[in-house]
């Protein structure tokens, strides 16, 4: 019965993609196998098999780790679209074409928040230019349409899988601060991680960035090629990408997760503004509605429309007036508002041997929880076990207030007393910690006598 039903399945699929590909651009409508083959053939000679070296802090000491993922040549001369998180922190970067060709490549730029990143091959002299893929647009799709993941899974330099488009418009709390995400049930496994999204006409829509392991495997995201297009682009100009920051959190007309529904069809809502942002700077309050930006009419109805409209002020002139019209109550209200740069989301990190732990920058995107009780501050990021910090009981997460006396603001401060604590070690092997824990003060005292690490 199973085989019988998997056979109708499968049966249908094919029906459903031979329907599907009756229209488009002159391909036969009978041979599904011709319409995969020609999407596939424009496309897979540029899927990059990338392998990483990256510096690794989490537990408690500076470590190497190798990691894989893919990539897809965007232009002749070596210009690689990925995942941020394929890159991040690398020290070492390799990449493998289909021909067995490899280049060593360089990170040019990423960015966190949209999980994108730019790289560029370091080709020889009088290399001959390389086969790119043409970048089409993710807003032509609808639901059942039929995309390619191609990409290198487990490590297996490299891979094409087929499916739908389940979802143009799916909105990730967390992690859709910018861009809402496709979602396809082409299977997307650890290491598809920044391989090409692809539609049957052989133009790359999305870059495969989540999959889940969980229920089957059936729900892939990737990130759409406009909004990777948009990243690139800056990265390119500016040689990194930095959105502008305003500080406004926004809220849909019609919030189902709050069960709020507020009695307009236009604008959106504004939640709150962050401290000391240049929105609460500029008066604007919560309960307002944003209606325009710049004269551009501006509607968020449902959580899938706020991305958008996050991304266009992500995207304003930063250090430039731009005028908002506001709707505060039944009173029309301008102000202008000055985005600043958005500068990091995530804070430095630093090794700290013998001490046996690792420290990192807090970071108010990365780390809201410990910026509301330490806006400059250091953070307790691993903890080597076993270990001295393990043994003084110090964890994760908790923030640095002292050592030995000396205060804790920044890496530096802490990069300094490390230096003295081992520059003494012969005459002092303990330090008093002053740490904050959950926003409640405690003093441990770290004995770091013993050296684990040769142990």
């Amino acid at each position: 019965m199973l085989k019988l039903r998997a056979l109708w399945i499968l049966l249908g699929l094919l029906a459903a993609f031979v329907g599907y590909a009756q229209a488009p651009r002159g391909l036969d409508p009978l041979d599904f196998r011709e319409v995969v083959k020609k999407g596939k053939d424009r496309v897979f000679p540029a899927v990059v098999f990338i392998k990483v070296v990256r510096q690794d802090m989490q537990r408690g000491e500076k470590t190497s780790q190798e990691v894989s993922g893919s990539g897809v040549l965007i232009s002749a001369d070596g210009d690689i679209l990925s995942n941020w998180h394929v890159v991040d922190k690398a020290t070492e970067v390799r990449c493998l074409l289909l021909d067995g060709r490899s280049y060593p490549a360089k990170v040019l730029g990423s960015d966190k928040d949209t999980d994108v990143a730019l790289l560029r091959l370091q080709l020889p002299e009088g290399t001959p230019p390389l086969p790119f893929a043409a970048m089409g647009e993710s807003t032509s799709l609808t639901e059942g349409d039929f995309v390619m993941a191609m990409g290198a899974p487990w490590g297996l330099s490299r891979s094409v899988s087929i499916g739908i488009i389940s979802c143009t418009r799916r909105y990730l709390p967390g992690s859709s601060e910018y861009s809402i995400w496709l979602q396809t049930d082409a299977a997307i496994s650890p290491g598809n991680s920044g391989g090409p999204l692809v539609n049957i006409h052989g133009e790359v829509v999305g870059l495969n960035t989540r999959g889940m392991m969980a229920g089957g495997g059936d729900m892939g995201f990737t990130v759409p090629i406009e909004v990777a297009r948009a990243v690139s682009d800056q990265i390119r100009r500016d040689g990194r990408m930095e959105w502008s920051w305003t500080g406004l959190q926004l809220q849909p007309l019609k919030d189902f997760n709050r069960n709020v529904y507020f009695p307009h069809d236009d604008g959106v809502m504004i939640a709150e503004t962050d401290t000391e942002s240049p929105a609460r700077r500029a008066g604007i309050q919560a309960g307002d509605r944003l209606i325009k930006i710049n004269n551009e009419p501006v509607v968020g109805l449902t959580q899938e429309d706020i991305p958008a409209i996050n991304r266009r002020l992500g995207l304003l002139p930063k250090g430039k007036p731009t005028q908002l019209q506001l709707m505060r109550r039944d009173t029309l209200v301008k102000v202008d508002i000055t985005p600043r740069a958005k500068g990091r989301v995530e804070g430095e990190e630093l090794d700290c041997p013998r001490w046996d732990f690792t420290v990192k920058a807090i970071n108010q995107f990365d780390n809201p929880d410990l910026y509301f009780h330490r806006p400059e501050g250091v953070f307790i990021f691993g903890v080597r076990y076993p270990g001295n910090a393990a043994g003084a009981g110090l964890n994760q997460q908790d923030i640095l207030v002292k050592i030995d006396g000396k205060e804790v603001k920044s890496l530096e401060d802490v990069r300094r007393t490390h230096k003295e604590a081992l520059d003494n070690l012969g005459a002092k092997h303990r330090a008093l910690v002053s740490l904050l824990r959950n926003g409640e003060l405690r003093q441990v005292v770290l004995d770091y006598s013993r050296e684990h690490v040769k142990q």
